[in-house]
């Protein structure tokens, strides 16, 4: 039995949409953040021993970090659904974006929330960098989201599970204002008419509206 241990408005809500993707049967355990520090609680951090989402259990094995997750799953579970292989023309592109969200996006999304929660003035020059980086990374996403409807290509993959995540609920850490970029949130509307997208929110965030503009 698959089970995903989902902690609120956390990374591990890419695990429950994947799993919608892919049609699994799985079992769902949900968990609160502390009110005070909104990290994970006492239970959360006791299923691993970096105490962050997402964590899953697959019979007797238990697995966190999102990127891994996520390949176990499609290449495990799915049959390789929602992956590019290398005999695709798209391929070079679906490991490219697959990877460039935890390698690149989210820190930077991470780093921006730091500083804001440090009150960290508009002149400091770690901050100036870090906003200066995050706008490199949008201008990179709106690019490549201008030519094609999906980060591999044509085709929707885990690709984009991995990285929507970071554009919209990280956006309840770390204010981001996506007006000056049209196609990521043309991007994002495609992204919240997709049946299993709807579904995963209702059930591990039902309280929450999902960041789709």
């Amino acid at each position: 039995m698959l089970t995903v241990h989902h902690l609120h408005t956390s990374q591990s809500e890419r695990i429950v949409w994947l799993c919608e993707e892919l049609g699994l049967d799985y079992t769902l355990k949900l968990y609160d953040r502390d009110p005070v520090t909104r990290l994970g609680q006492a239970d959360y951090k006791a299923l691993y021993p970096m105490g962050i989402a997402p964590v899953i259990d697959d019979g007797d094995l238990r697995l966190g970090e999102s990127g891994a997750i996520v390949e176990y799953l499609v290449t495990k579970r799915g049959g390789g659904r929602l992956a590019l292989g290398p005999d695709d023309a798209d391929y070079p592109h679906y490991l490219y974006w697959l990877h460039f969200a935890n390698g690149n996006l989210q820190p930077v999304m991470g780093r921006a929330m730091i500083l804001n929660r440090l009150a960290i003035q508009d002149d400091n020059p770690i901050r100036q960098s870090t906003w200066t980086r995050l706008d490199l990374i949008l201008h990179v996403l709106e690019d490549r989201l201008s030519s094609v409807p999906w980060l591999a290509g044509d085709a929707f993959t885990a690709a984009d599970i991995m990285t929507v995540f970071s554009l919209t609920t990280m956006r309840a850490f770390c204010p981001l204002d996506l007006t000056p970029w049209p196609h990521i949130r043309a991007y994002l509307a495609r992204i919240g008419e997709r049946p299993a997208y709807q579904r995963a929110m209702a059930k591990g965030d039902a309280d929450m509206t999902p960041m789709l503009s």
